[in-house]
């Protein structure tokens, strides 16, 4: 399962990715400084499987994983091959979700790709770009659906979602944010769509904004137009969640409380992309190994459990 850390240039996105990956992505403030995908697999911070770590002592603890890839900064365009449009949009195509990084701070020696900080702007301009794609796709499969339709009456009822979709694509409504029935969600799964993947918006705020994030102005223009998509806003301090993730444990415990915070940024990141892709883990315990196994949301435990059950017969939790 990928995640796709989207952004426009030099809003933070890569370093983010860092942060979370330690994989040492390259970062510079100039345009286009991530060209290919850079990508990291993560464990999902579980408070659980610490505590079944200290209660049985296993030889080895295993985390569950998701991965993460730092995509291109994209630029107004993209849908027309503008910038790195082709390959930002392809690169989007083979993730399952996107966590978009959107800038909320005010920095002169920063530089903005748009001259100034509006982060709905930002928004706009980067899913504005993926309803294009999308528009383009379904007029696509319209042409084709209405050529069949000569022949089968059946393809009336994709004619009739499709109009449905592009009607709302033209009029900057993603397609995440549309109601559609249960048929309907089983025939849009199979168009593929860029703005029908779950996202998740990260403000990235400076240090001063961080003691009061929640009630900072710009975090909340954010979050009023995520609500629209009934998707999430995670408020963080990129910069200070770099300095966490290149300290030890106990230094990092120091920071975290000292900046009156139970839990790094990065951890909640982790942790709401993991739930953004619809799965959710179950544990085992024994003294081989304490483990977390990644399993869909709404699996039945006998089925997620059976097989994993039997080879390691551990203690289910």
């Amino acid at each position: 399962m990928k995640i796709g850390i989207v952004g426009l240039p030099n809003v933070g996105k890569s370093t983010m990715f860092n942060s979370i990956t330690k994989a040492g992505a390259e970062c510079a403030n100039y345009p286009f400084c991530t060209i290919e995908p850079n990508v990291g697999v993560v464990g999902v911070p579980d408070e659980r499987l610490e505590e079944l770590t200290k209660m049985y002592h296993p030889e080895k603890t295993t985390h569950a994983v998701i991965e993460f890839v730092d995509i291109a900064g994209l630029v107004k365009g993209a849908s027309k091959g503008e910038g790195l449009g082709n390959k930002f949009l392809s690169h989007i195509r083979e993730t399952d979700s996107i966590c978009e990084v959107v800038r909320c701070f005010e920095d002169s020696n920063v530089v903005h790709v748009d001259g100034n900080v509006d982060p709905v702007r930002d928004i706009e301009t980067i899913n504005l770009e993926l309803i294009f794609a999308d528009i383009e796709t379904v007029n696509k499969r319209l042409d084709k659906a209405r050529k069949n339709l000569k022949a089968d009456k059946k393809y009336q009822q994709e004619i009739d979602l499709l109009e449905k979709i592009k009607q709302n694509l033209e009029n900057g409504i993603s397609a995440r944010a549309i109601d559609f029935n249960e048929e309907e969600q089983e025939m849009v799964k199979e168009m593929f769509l860029l703005t029908t993947k779950p996202i998740l918006y990260i403000a990235n705020i400076s240090e001063e904004q961080l003691e009061n994030a929640e009630n900072d102005e710009l975090v909340k223009r954010v979050k009023e137009y995520a609500s629209r998509e009934k998707a999430e806003v995670i408020p963080l301090c990129v910069k200070i969640e770099e300095e966490l993730s290149g300290l030890e444990e106990t230094d990092k415990k120091e920071m975290l409380e000292a900046l009156g915070l139970e839990e790094s940024g990065l951890d909640k990141v982790i942790k709401k992309s993991y739930d953004l892709l619809g799965l959710m883990s179950f544990l085992t315990a024994g003294e081989p190994e304490v483990r977390a196994w990644t399993i869909k949301k709404g699996t039945k435990a006998p089925r997620s459990s059976r097989k994993n059950t039997l080879r390691y017969r551990k203690r289910i939790y």
